[in-house]
């Protein structure tokens, strides 16, 4: 007997990557319902090589449901995720709204898979699992290797975000800005602050009264609760004009030696990681190689001759996969594979 998930938001981009990677993992389910507002009623979404039907999610009935994959954003999940929790199913958010609640873990499995153990144990438990921000994902993934072999002092990263973290609206904006420059007019700015196409606008989220963005502050809260609440980071964070694929440029400081070798070599073996690192054209790896694929790949691996125990990186990840669907999806596995999830009747 399989799982029977439920997957809301299932029209949008991480909904349908969502629904894509149960099918390409082939997740035990037996059953997959996908669902979203009533205006999206009917509107067909792949599985596999089946065509399902979106369902209204006022209209569900959560009972008898295992998981709910949640990607509807904060304001649905803060009303829904609760309530379907309630109902003995397990949610796993996608959104921001319970990355920071300290009752609900923030799980990357490859990093603190162990903290599933811990909560499900918990007898009064939400039933809510969060996923962290796209970007910090893919960043925790490398930093767990590095530093348990070094410790990690400091990090300093500087994001280099696709539109597809913002939604299809901001695709749709790159798409018709760019087709504008060339063809007719270019149409002014409604999802970002400015023109998208041929710049980088170094502001995604929030402005807050530090300075920061709120993607900046994010990364620094998440990265501290999944990995270690001592590691010290600072991030800039950039929207650059590419359709899917985040890239991060980091420099670390370690408490211990630790050479680029060295490094190179522990990231070969770490799980989820793909190192293509060789110092000639072409040797490292972009946001267009790596969309459709589930590792994070990291490329430029040097020494930093201006601090003690320092090196940088180049790390590059499908942002809609371990940024968002795919970490989901694990999320899930892990439940399953450690046996911490019981069928519901």
């Amino acid at each position: 007997m399989g799982y029977k998930i439920a997957v809301v938001g299932a029209t949008g981009n991480v909904g349908r990557e969502m629904l894509n990677i149960l099918a390409e993992r082939e997740f035990p389910a037996d059953e997959v319902f996908p669902l979203a507002s009533r205006r999206s009623i009917g509107v067909d979404v792949s599985y596999g090589d089946k065509t399902l039907k979106c369902r209204d999610l006022d209209q569900f009935d959560f009972r008898g449901i295992d998981f709910c994959l949640m990607s509807a954003g904060s304001v649905v999940s803060k009303e829904w995720s609760p309530r379907i929790g309630a109902k003995g199913c397990l949610v796993i958010d996608n959104s921001s709204c319970w990355r920071y609640d300290q009752d609900v873990p923030l799980i990357v499995p490859e990093v603190n898979a162990h903290a599933l153990e811990d909560y499900m144990r918990r007898p009064q438990r939400r039933n809510i699992i969060a996923n962290p921000n796209c970007s910090t994902a893919q960043l925790v993934v490398v930093l767990k290797p590095l530093h348990d072999a070094a410790r990690i002092k400091r990090v300093v990263v500087a994001t280099y975000q696709s539109v597809s973290g913002a939604g299809k609206e901001a695709m749709d904006e790159l798409w018709n800005q760019t087709k504008g420059i060339f063809v007719t007019d270019v149409p002014e700015p409604k999802k970002f602050s400015k023109q998208i196409a041929f710049n980088v606008i170094p502001h995604i989220d929030l402005f807050l009264d530090s300075g920061d963005t709120k993607e900046e502050w994010k990364m620094t809260v998440e990265t501290k609760k999944i990995l270690d609440p001592k590691i010290k980071l600072t991030a800039t964070c950039v929207r650059v004009p590419v359709f899917v694929g985040h890239s991060e440029a980091v420099n670390i400081e370690f408490e211990k030696p630790l050479s680029a070798e060295e490094a190179r070599e522990m990231l070969r073996e770490a799980p989820g990681i793909m190192v293509v690192d060789k110092r000639e054209n072409g040797g490292y790896v972009t946001p267009v190689e790596c969309v459709g694929d589930f590792a994070t790949f990291v490329s430029r691996i040097r020494e930093d001759a201006t601090i003690e125990n320092g090196l940088n990186l180049w790390i590059v990840s499908d942002n809609l996969r371990k940024g968002a669907a795919l970490n989901t999806v694990q999320i899930a596995e892990a439940l399953v594979n450690r046996g911490l999830l019981q069928k519901a009747a």
